[in-house]
């Protein structure tokens, strides 16, 4: 099947995984390459329609929640849970299905906060928050978390830059921008695009 850029599969339309949280109508993937969101991007070595039609889980599965606005490149890796049976801590690193519970370390949900930018062929490891407004540059490997509006890359993925000083970036924070509705959204979209924070502040204030 043909692909071309200006089509992206949205997420709330396509996701049937119980334990990938979809906030909002607007999150993408840019499936230009490849196959879909849920079968390509997400790794689950336990927690894929197969494991959880077969196999009786023996701990809990860790949980992708995606927030809104969020715009996710072709061939980004998101590596879930299961894969966290090989333990540095013990002599072998192996996981012998002999000990594989007591081999398992969780590392939590993964969390991809609203308006996040993740560029193409990206990788993010398990259980790392990305914050609102950052962006991954292509390519990176993103072992930790990442602070808001802050741009990172690299491998693995070190701050870049700051999106805007540590005073805008607080006060976009407090505004809670994605805590608007869509509807509310819509109508900030001259100011959102736009750096002009007092005239969002006020825009926002008004349709409260």
């Amino acid at each position: 099947m043909e692909r071309k850029w200006s089509e992206v599969e949205y997420l709330h339309q396509t996701v049937t995984n119980p334990n990938i949280i979809i906030k909002g109508t607007k999150s993408y993937y840019s499936n230009a390459w490849g196959g879909n969101f849920e079968d390509d991007v997400v790794r689950y070595l336990y927690g894929d329609k197969h494991s959880r039609k077969n196999w009786q889980p023996q701990w809990p599965i860790d949980r992708l929640y995606i927030g809104n606005y969020v715009c996710i490149g072709a061939e980004t890796v998101i590596l879930m849970g299961g894969n966290n049976t090989h333990r540095n801590d013990w002599f072998s690193n192996y996981p012998f299905m002999e000990h594989i519970v007591e081999s398992y370390k969780t590392k939590g949900d993964t969390i991809i906060e609203d308006g996040v930018w993740i560029g193409m062929r990206s990788m993010i490891m398990p259980g790392v928050r990305l914050g609102e407004g950052c962006i991954i540059a292509a390519g990176s490997i993103v072992t930790k978390d990442v602070a808001p509006y802050t741009i990172v890359g690299g491998n693995p993925a070190a701050l870049i830059k700051r999106r805007f000083d540590e005073k805008t970036t607080a006060a976009l924070l407090a505004l809670k921008i994605y805590s608007l509705t869509e509807e509310q959204i819509e109508k900030i979209l001259p100011q959102l695009c736009a750096d002009n924070l007092e005239a969002l502040r006020r825009r926002i204030s008004e349709i409260k």
